[in-house]
């Protein structure tokens, strides 16, 4: 619905800056025009009504102030404090807060009544801001992966760091910074980078840390003993098998997967199938994309259906 007596002032030729100063503004009776009626012809505005009394308002409006920041000046946030300025609530005919309109190109729309969850907020504050490009999360995520791959353990785990604090939750962040740790011989600590995240998060870079972690409990020993086993009988699974824990906890999974494809070809039921089911668990510490699962993989399945 278009506001009553209200005329939109000509568009400018420029949209607002992407993180320009005043993405979130109190509005008053005085300044609507300027902050919302004017400023809706480069970007739509959303007007947050509220009061102090308003229990719902004060889990709406956090809410609000977060998806809007999130996109960099897309979109405006104007609060009014409908008890100190009427004026506003009378244009909008509000009956019931918290409500939420949006203004754009100089017309007004209803949004929505009462409090939604965080994800609904978003998902309306989206839809109006448009497509977003990469964000500074996105690209630092990019970085640290980048660098950790070319193998700058120490430039990948500062890029991961500064991820956590734009959004000390993401769990790429937090199984990206473990790995950096886990690369570096610091178990320990990856460990507890690691816990950071849900219990039931479900990500493939946070499973492989965590298989790795895994893995990495399994390192103690010297190999030696365990080669001349090996020299000595070739077929002494149980020394093969624990050779290749100890070269997977150490990080080299590629030699754990070649000795365990090699118990599986020889004997593939040995110990209730103890090499395939270890296979599985170095397989995801390498990670899905690595170059050592999707060999691993694929041996295995010519073994298993030969």
């Amino acid at each position: 619905m278009a506001l009553i007596g209200l005329t939109p002032t000509p568009k400018p030729a420029d949209k607002a800056p992407a993180g320009a100063p005043g993405d979130i503004v109190d509005v008053t009776d005085a300044s609507f025009m300027k902050e919302v009626i004017e400023e809706s012809q480069a970007r739509p505005v959303v007007i947050d009504l509220w009061a102090p009394w308003c229990g719902p308002c004060r889990q709406l409006t956090p809410s609000l102030e977060k998806a809007v920041t999130a996109r960099k000046g897309a979109v405006r946030l104007a609060k009014v404090n409908i008890d100190e300025n009427p004026g506003i609530a009378q244009q909008f005919r509000v009956q019931s807060i918290p409500a939420v309109f949006v203004v754009d190109q100089g017309k007004a729309f209803q949004g929505f009544q009462g409090a939604l969850p965080d994800s609904q907020v978003k998902a309306f504050i989206d839809e109006l801001a448009g497509p977003a490009g990469p964000s500074d999360l996105d690209g630092l995520l990019a970085l640290a992966a980048e660098t950790l791959a070319a193998g700058d353990t120490g430039g990948a785990a500062q890029a991961y760091a500064q991820a956590l604090q734009l959004e000390p939750e993401n769990v790429k962040a937090i199984a990206g910074l473990a790995r950096c740790y886990l690369n570096g011989g610091d178990a320990e600590r990856a460990r507890e980078v690691a816990a950071m995240a849900p219990a039931d998060a479900k990500d493939p870079d946070l499973s492989a840390v965590r298989a790795a972690l895994k893995l990495a409990e399994q390192a103690e020993g010297d190999t030696a003993p365990l080669t001349a086993r090996l020299a000595a009988d070739p077929d002494d699974h149980e020394a093969r098998l624990e050779l290749a824990k100890r070269l997977a906890g150490r990080g080299d999974l590629q030699g754990a997967v070649d000795h365990l494809l090699t118990i599986i070809e020889r004997d593939r039921a040995w110990n209730d199938e103890a090499a395939r089911k270890q296979l599985l668990i170095v397989l995801e510490a390498a990670g899905p994309g690595s170059e050592v699962a999707r060999n691993g993989r694929r041996r295995l399945s010519s073994l298993l259906f030969a």
